[in-house]
């Protein structure tokens, strides 16, 4: 396992801190937050995703042991988890797709046994649910009340902002948008459904597309980045994967709005940063799919906390 990241200094504002710690399928990271959002005394270990879940647990306290032995840790008084789902709040569990070892595992649990947490309290959320709550609180969701927020990475993940509150719903999982169905008859799902936004959308199925397609690309990287960047090229394969992408995405947030209700809409993650190629053809399919006038021209913003939305979100849960 490869040596942690340096951990940064920023200065912390007076008064309680909040310990973060943001787990993927590839990395796990933490910080200790203060009420303003600011992050100080970060580290970040590879997940040992393919590994028995004892010891992607054992990663998530060498995490927290680097936190705990931060001079500030004495003014923590609650830690927050955003962690890859689907979880289960009632039971504080989680069962991330990409973490096979984790299956119906009591992550809240496995938290609260670390010596350094005492009696400090643990709050867990989906790691969609977390950006969401980070944006709304100091991001491109800031000052509205009713919003979803995407994370289209190698998965698609997303929460719900309604009624000036994030809305988790009982489970933990509401505005789970990756796993609805926009392909009647498409592909089976690896949740046990089939034709799922995530499945067509995520940067690893834009990359099976373009691949299937016949895009090959230059070098070695056969990653959505790397379709992203002959997309802008004009590569017609390539923009052909990003349509579908967006057009899959365009359909899903379409749905959402006329269900809940929103008018504005915060993408981030990986896919987001292929910009044109996907926010172009996004707009272009939204107008088709946000037909009914109440839903009609959302505000689509990209996501303004990038890689720290994890952590402010899992921080703003225990606010």
């Amino acid at each position: 396992m490869t040596a942690p990241s340096p951990s940064t200094a920023a200065p912390l504002s007076a008064g309680p801190l909040f310990a973060a710690v943001d787990i993927g399928g590839t990395k796990i990271a933490g910080a200790l937050v203060d009420s303003t959002g600011a992050l100080a005394h970060r580290v970040q270990l590879p997940t040992p995703a393919q590994r028995p879940g004892a010891e992607v647990l054992a990663v998530v306290h060498r995490v927290l042991d680097r936190l705990a032995a931060a001079p500030a840790w004495g003014a923590v008084t609650a830690v927050g988890i955003g962690s890859a789902g689907p979880v289960d709040l009632a039971r504080g569990t989680v069962s991330p797709v990409n973490i096979p070892g984790w299956r119906g595992f009591p992550l809240t649990a496995g938290v609260a046994a670390h010596p350094a947490m005492g009696a400090r309290p643990v709050a867990l959320a989906g790691d969609g649910v977390a950006m969401a709550a980070a944006e709304h609180w100091l991001g491109a969701a800031r000052g509205t009340d009713n919003a979803l927020c995407l994370v289209v990475s190698t998965g698609v993940g997303a929460g719900l902002v309604l009624d000036g509150a994030v809305r988790p719903g009982p489970s933990g999982n509401a505005g789970h948008l990756g796993h609805i169905t926009v392909d009647l008859d498409g592909e089976p799902c690896p949740c046990g459904s089939r034709g799922c936004l995530e499945g067509i959308a995520s940067g690893t199925a834009i990359a099976r597309r373009a691949l299937a397609g016949g895009w090959r690309p230059a070098g070695d990287d056969r990653s959505a980045r790397a379709v992203a960047e002959d997309a802008l090229a004009g590569h017609p394969v390539a923009l052909a994967a990003f349509d579908r992408a967006a057009q899959a995405l365009a359909a899903g947030i379409a749905a959402t709005a006329a269900l809940v209700d929103l008018r504005r809409v915060v993408i981030g993650g990986g896919v987001a940063t292929a910009g044109p190629v996907l926010f172009e053809p996004l707009a272009r399919h939204l107008d088709r799919y946000a037909a009914l006038p109440y839903v009609r021209g959302p505000e689509v913003r990209r996501a303004e906390l990038g890689t720290d939305a994890g952590l402010i979100g899992a921080a703003a849960l225990c606010r």
